[in-house]
């Protein structure tokens, strides 16, 4: 409310007329009389403009743009850095995706009748957040697969078969060298289980990025010969709710990839200078 109120009495219309009138105010010649008056006026304006609605929305609006500029400058820095973390053809696969969705919004802007692109805008959100779902799944699937080269399942597997004989010999042995061969094979099991966990979870990455890619194509170019522009944003932005499931797998996935926590709005990546973002 106090920032409502500071608002609407800087607005500069209301400053003008609220200093011409105390000037006239004090030079007229019932100062102690018109003066109140004034005030009377001012706070009842003030009230009146605070009490709609529409004001106070457009308030709202104002202070969050305010705002913007910091969040999107930090979202841009994300984006630069996980973009140049991606090996060459994961990155040529992401730049190559996003280049197709700027190509068919062109199109379909140069086919479309009508001179208003409104509708068309309306899509971007969500087409960005969809690619921020494909590039951080991109990076989930890189660190993914370094992890199973990194790591010898067979090596593995033969550690946890001599384990298992030298633990078979081990009867008229101390308790100790039993204790130490029974936690050498639950910890190479465990590798094990990792292993085949990640095994199943780059599977899983990799059906997820064809399907997303496969329906961010098939989104973008049925716009060009789409019949309702409005259609098109709600199946869109239906597309980009419906990746909950996939954003909870990203998120369970942070653990071995390392991928930066989800953030509450994704980058502006349609409309990002590419120049900057590709060093």
């Amino acid at each position: 409310m106090a920032e409502y109120l500071k608002r609407a009495f800087l607005y500069r219309w209301n400053l003008l007329v609220f200093l011409g009138g105390s000037v006239a105010a004090v030079l007229s010649p019932w100062p102690d009389a018109v003066i109140p008056l004034l005030l009377a006026a001012e706070i009842a304006y003030l009230g009146t403009l605070v009490s709609r609605p529409k004001f106070r929305d457009a308030i709202d609006a104002q202070v969050h743009r305010e705002t913007q500029p910091d969040a999107a400058v930090g979202a841009g820095e994300t984006l630069v850095e996980i973009v140049n973390s991606l090996d060459p053809q994961s990155r040529q696969r992401f730049e190559g995706l996003r280049a197709r969705c700027l190509e068919m919004k062109s199109i379909a802007r140069g086919v479309s009748s009508r001179s208003d692109s409104t509708s068309e805008d309306l899509s971007t959100p969500a087409l960005d957040r969809l690619l921020w779902i494909f590039l951080r799944l991109l990076v989930s699937q890189q660190a993914l697969e370094r992890f199973l080269r990194s790591t010898n399942a067979t090596e593995i597997r033969t550690r946890i078969e001599e384990a298992k004989a030298k633990l078979t010999g081990t009867a008229a042995q101390e308790e100790r060298f039993k204790r130490s061969l029974e936690d050498s094979v639950a910890a190479q099991e465990l590798r094990l289980e990792n292993y085949k966990k990640a095994g199943d979870n780059a599977d899983f990455v990799r059906v997820e990025l064809d399907r997303i890619e496969a329906k961010i194509q098939a989104l973008v170019e049925s716009s060009v010969n789409r019949q309702d522009p409005n259609a098109l944003s709600s199946q869109i932005e239906g597309a980009a709710q419906s990746m909950q499931s996939t954003e909870a797998a990203i998120r369970e996935l942070q653990q071995i990839t390392g991928v930066v926590d989800e953030m509450q709005e994704p980058p502006a990546i349609l409309d990002a200078d590419w120049r900057k973002v590709a060093q």
